[in-house]
């Protein structure tokens, strides 16, 4: 199939090798100031407008260019960032195996910090951004802690945390924004519970939490904000060495604390709370949106058949798939990619959304379908670095989306300008940040 000149001119500009004076003069530029010529990516203050496509939607769906760009070859050189090559890969196999692959690719950061003195707070850590064996020792602590007899003992909390939820909506209805008072609410509640954390840091969380995922100050806004949460976190691991709560930090300080210092505790929380707040609320929230438009979807889940619930949930996962690319993987060595040469180290980004929408595997990639539901999707990544927490997610959406359409079974939204919604552009988990609706029908007029 022919591909479009403009899409043609503009894959040229992006793979047009730079010559070794332009990369020294664009680093010592982007470095300028700093003590080392060694990248530091917590510096970088714009990401040239070229590379930002794969985190661009119109709405709920991806810019067109994502397609074109997969149609074309599902892996591609886009061009580089302070010297380093940047590879996506759009592709559903091609993303298959790079996830999977432990033995090509590290995901460890470290080396893009520059050599700065940071505090601990400013290290990177976590499960996302760690090999073997850190990452092994990590996963060993949380890995019991989301077995599906534990997390069974959290149904009961989570059905009170969504009744709660929405019992308040009806307090302050008929009209209300569900992305605060449903989106945001419900997981926010459970993982603060799951953690053993006070909930009085909601409202600062709630905007360091997007202020994490927002790309458009590059990696300086998101990097700033990952060290204030994890100064919070690694300050509540120090108070429950001294007197542990209920929750998990609690529980991994009485059995295991000994074994791990408070930064490493306070980086495994911080990806624990992340991960399972900020993704779950973009999901019920957009969630919401596509099923006031699908009545067929959100009367299945009124009727609350189990098969038919879980195929909404998987299809709603794969459709709108919050988290657009995964954790950057970066190339141990020179090698050949699907036809593609990737360089040593290389940042390789997997597209989730490309390849949740490959036509190539998906039936109707393009539409919310539950026919669609039984493709692999890649919502919760793949391989080593699958969100651990992928049931707990499960749970939610299905307690919370559940509850919402037998509670309010005519719920509508008030607006009908998509634009009112304030769409996250420039986000790694994408979202919307309003969605005002009406929780039934308006009275008929005496």
């Amino acid at each position: 199939m022919p591909i479009p000149a403009q899409v043609s001119s503009f894959r040229r500009a992006l793979t047009r090798p730079l010559t070794e004076r332009v990369r020294k003069v664009a680093l010592q530029f982007a470095m300028r100031g700093k003590e080392s010529p060694i990248p530091d990516i917590t510096t970088l203050r714009k990401i040239p407008e070229h590379l930002t496509f794969p985190l661009r939607r119109d709405g709920l769906d991806p810019v067109p260019l994502l397609a074109e760009s997969r149609a074309q070859a599902p892996v591609t050189t886009l061009g580089s960032v302070l010297g380093l090559d940047i590879v996506l890969i759009t592709g559903h196999a091609e993303s298959k195996q790079v996830l999977a692959d432990k033995e090509t690719y590290s995901n460890d950061m470290r080396h893009l910090l520059g050599t700065r003195k940071r505090s601990d707070a400013e290290g990177i850590g976590g499960l996302g951004m760690t090999d073997p064996p850190d990452h092994t020792k990590l996963r060993g602590l949380l890995t019991p802690e989301f077995t599906m007899r534990r997390l069974g003992r959290l149904n009961e909390m989570i059905d009170r945390i969504v009744a709660d939820a929405l019992d308040d909506m009806e307090a302050n209805g008929p009209e209300v924004d569900l992305v605060q008072r449903f989106g945001f609410e419900i997981p926010f509640r459970v993982i603060c519970e799951l953690l053993g954390m006070p909930e009085d840091v909601r409202d600062e969380f709630h905007e360091l939490g997007m202020a994490r995922f927002d790309l458009s100050e590059g990696g300086a806004g998101s990097f700033g904000a990952a060290t204030e949460t994890r100064t919070f976190l690694i300050e509540q691991v120090r108070q429950q060495r001294a007197d542990p709560g209920d929750g998990m930090i609690g529980e991994i300080i009485r059995n295991k604390g000994s074994e791990y210092d408070d930064v490493e505790l306070g980086g495994l929380a911080d990806g624990v709370f992340l991960g399972g707040y900020e993704t779950s609320a973009s999901m019920l929230s957009m969630g919401a949106y596509v099923l006031m438009q699908n009545p067929e979807a959100y009367e299945i889940l009124r009727s609350g058949d189990k098969a038919g619930v879980d195929k909404v949930v998987e299809e709603l996962l794969r459709y709108l798939c919050p988290v657009q690319l995964a954790f950057p993987r970066f190339a141990r060595e020179d090698h050949d990619l699907f036809g593609t040469p990737v360089k040593k180290g290389a940042v390789v980004l997997v597209s989730l959304t490309g390849a949740n929408r490959d036509p190539a595997v998906v039936p109707r990639p393009e539409q919310f379908d539950l026919r669609n539901a039984d493709t692999m999707h890649f919502a919760f990544g793949h391989g080593m670095h699958r969100c651990v927490g992928a049931e707990l997610a499960r749970m939610e959406l299905r307690a919370a989306l559940t509850g919402l359409a037998r509670r309010f079974p005519d719920l509508a939204m008030t607006t009908d300008d998509p634009g009112d919604l304030g769409w996250r552009d420039l986000s790694v988990v994408y979202s919307l940040d309003r969605l005002p609706v009406r929780l039934s029908k308006d009275p008929v007029p005496a």
